[in-house]
């Protein structure tokens, strides 16, 4: 693993990661919920929770650098939690477990939708932003005879974290490609950690990974096994999944994103900050300039970051920017 996740990994628990495993419960604390007699776009006294995701993710990653940056730079006091990822934190976040919350922008669209996991139930859930593309890193062994996702039938394979985003675009992805998730393959439910010592020791076949790049157990997994691992090319499925979501895209994994000879083409999706949709709107807007303002503080945490575009921090559709973040953004 490279020297830099290990820094990024130790700065992280440093400014209060909540190590809640797949849960997290807030302190029920005044989160400024009137905001009275707060400016239009400045934070309130109060304490903030931020779902994240796995340990081994950039949103466990990114998220510490966001508790930090709230923390630093406003009245509010806020400290992020591991979780299961999108599905998980979408629940909690309108549980009231969590304030705001890192997802997938497909999953967040099946969420205001009433679709997928979410079936029938619509959640009232709104955009602070949009934040840096998740690539679908999918990684087998070489030894395992995958070439495809359609090669994937009866063997083990991770498709991440239940209620996670990965879970979602791994049964998604199989189904593209004539697969059941259910039966045709030997799915192994596990967070990033596991799935990483599984491909370690040889117990699963492969993985499907949604994250920024780079991944810091990824790196572990390529720079421990190096040529007996190597990534696919999932793009034949691009179509497919476009039909379900066209929220999917293109995007490529760059050769020098973990030594590989040569970049991989593959699936990206956004990712989104997430809050209920009765968040105050002053800690809105607040939160939203700060992340622009002072964006290159979260660059020095991950280099995911740098993909956190003001340009595009309304593209946010079909789930709904909030009305603070609106204001922030100019309109």
């Amino acid at each position: 693993m490279r020297s830099w996740a290990f820094k990024v990994a130790v700065g992280v628990l440093s400014v209060g990661l909540v190590a809640a495993g797949c849960g997290g419960k807030r302190t029920p604390t005044d989160t400024g919920s009137d905001n009275a007699g707060a400016p239009a776009c400045e934070a309130a006294d109060g304490r903030l929770t931020i779902a994240t995701g796995n340990s081994g993710g950039v949103y466990y990653v990114v998220g510490g650098g966001l508790a930090k940056l709230i923390s630093d730079n406003t009245k509010l006091k806020a400290t992020a939690a591991e979780t299961g990822a999108s599905v998980q934190n979408i629940q909690q976040l309108v549980a009231g477990d969590y304030d705001l919350a890192f997802s997938l922008a497909d999953t967040a669209a099946d969420a205001v939708a009433g679709k997928g996991a979410f079936d029938g139930k619509p959640q009232q859930v709104q955009a602070l932003t949009r934040l840096y593309p998740n690539y679908t890193q999918v990684l087998v062994r070489t030894d395992s005879g995958i070439n495809s996702v359609a090669d994937m039938r009866g063997k083990r394979i991770s498709t991440g974290s239940p209620k996670s985003g990965t879970e979602v675009i791994a049964q998604r992805l199989l189904t593209a490609a004539g697969l059941n998730p259910e039966t045709d393959v030997q799915a192994q439910r596990l967070d990033l950690a596991k799935t990483a010592d599984g491909m370690k020791d040889g117990s699963i076949d492969g993985l499907v990974w949604s994250g920024g790049l780079p991944t810091a157990q990824i790196t572990d997994i390529t720079t421990s096994l190096k040529d007996k691992v190597k990534f696919i090319d999932i793009t034949p499925q691009l179509d497919a999944l476009k039909k379900i979501n066209p929220v999917y895209d293109r995007g490529t994994i760059p050769a020098a994103t973990y030594g590989q000879a040569e970049g991989v083409a593959t699936v990206a999706v956004p990712n989104v900050l997430l809050v209920r949709s009765d968040f105050p709107e002053a800690n809105a807007c607040a939160i939203t300039k700060l992340i622009y303002a002072k964006k290159a503080d979260l660059e020095a945490v991950h280099p995911a970051a740098k993909d956190i575009r003001e340009e595009k921090a309304g593209m946010t559709d079909p789930v709904p920017l909030h009305p603070g973040s609106l204001d922030a953004l100019g309109g």
